[in-house]
């Protein structure tokens, strides 16, 4: 009776190979692969991060210049960024499959030169769950995008529950870029804050990752500031922000490769939940 169960398994696998593997990537396009890809080129953090944390680092291949975790991807060859990305050394390596953001300019260049180009976009929490399971699904491994997305989960569970009662409801600044550039209530990161029980000095209404007027954050008088250590410091000499209580004693300020975590809409959100309620917990509280 065994060996029918063993040659029922073979045969399934065996038909499932057959079938092969189509999925729709965030600008439409149809993939149809007839099996996993073996060799991938990821242009963008987030998308290395979930190949590696999927279980398959070994299949990349090369990477955006900005990849820096797990340490493995700092071996593999780095292939420019969003802007510059070097078409000619992508093609010399042979991909399968090259993952990219929307906004790569070398989507069509690749497509033309005959490869095949993933486009993935992630500014909230559903698009980086989408983006988690199209790529297991890409790689052939469906059942680690599920372990995956409930680890992720657990670890935000575990970070709303740390953060003092008392700084609940509070309203969070949380700025990407120094023009400045904030993450909004509808951002990947605005999302973690709001499972956290913080509120947004941002609202939905102005987009995920708004270009923000300076004064529009004076008038904001955000509870809480985060952002990166060097951007906090700064902070006060910007015209007017001096006066923003937050600064005083109730700001975020994270390192580079901690503030990496936070702003990369991938695998380590649990993470970067974690990082923001422990800097939460070491806050004065509301008097």
């Amino acid at each position: 009776m065994k060996w029918w169960l063993a040659l029922l398994l073979v045969l399934s696998g065996t038909w499932a190979s057959a079938q092969g593997i189509e999925l729709r990537d965030d600008r439409g396009a149809l993939h149809r692969l007839v099996a996993p890809p073996v060799r991938v080129v990821s242009l963008l953090p987030s998308l290395t991060e979930t190949v590696c944390s999927l279980g398959a680092c070994a299949q990349l291949v090369g990477t955006d210049r900005y990849s820096n975790w797990p340490a493995a991807v700092l071996l593999l060859p780095k292939l420019g960024g969003l802007e510059d990305a070097n078409v000619e050394r992508i093609v010399a390596l042979k991909p399968d499959v090259v993952l990219a953001a929307k906004s790569a300019r070398v989507i069509e260049r690749l497509e033309s030169l005959g490869l095949r180009v993933v486009v993935l976009e992630s500014q909230t929490h559903a698009d980086v769950k989408r983006s988690v399971d199209l790529i297991a699904k890409l790689l052939g491994r469906p059942a680690d995008a599920v372990r995956l997305w409930a680890q992720i989960d657990q670890d935000v569970a575990r970070a709303a529950a740390m953060v003092p009662p008392a700084l609940r409801g509070q309203r969070v600044y949380f700025e990407v870029a120094s023009a400045p550039y904030a993450a909004g209530e509808a951002s990947f990161i605005g999302e973690t804050l709001t499972r956290l029980g913080m509120r947004n000095a941002v609202p939905k209404a102005l987009g995920p990752f708004p270009k923000l007027n300076p004064e529009f954050v004076v008038r904001a008088k955000p509870d809480v500031v985060m952002a990166e250590r060097r951007a906090v410091d700064e902070m006060p000499s910007r015209p007017g922000w001096q006066g923003i209580a937050a600064l005083h004693g109730r700001s975020c300020g994270f390192e580079s490769s901690r503030y990496e975590t936070l702003i990369r809409p991938g695998p380590r959100m649990g993470e970067a939940a974690l990082l923001m309620a422990e800097c939460l917990q070491g806050l004065e509280t509301p008097k």
